[in-house]
């Protein structure tokens, strides 16, 4: 990974835990790779050119598949945005 990915990924992460946080725990830090694990695949979909629905159709799926959550579609859309804006 060149340096600039690197940044791109710690941003991507660093959005996922302060802005997308769909359960409500950043707030506390014992819980700071709550969503860690969903950074390498959104990192994936950003470096090859996914566009907002997809990003967003891929967080949704992981706060109603994965975690069992209703879903915010609306703040799914949001964060996509935020993730194809991020710049390095």
């Amino acid at each position: 990974m060149t340096e600039k990915q690197k940044i791109l990924y710690k941003k991507i992460d660093e959005l996922l835990w302060v802005n997308w946080d769909p359960i409500g725990v950043n707030d506390t830090d014992a819980a700071r790779n709550e969503y860690q694990s969903y950074t390498p695949y959104i990192f994936k979909l950003r470096t090859e050119g996914a566009d907002k629905v997809k990003l967003s159709n891929h967080l949704y799926q992981l706060e109603t598949v994965n975690m069992g959550l209703p879903g915010n579609k609306n703040r799914c859309d949001i964060i996509a945005l935020e993730i194809l804006d991020l710049k390095i």
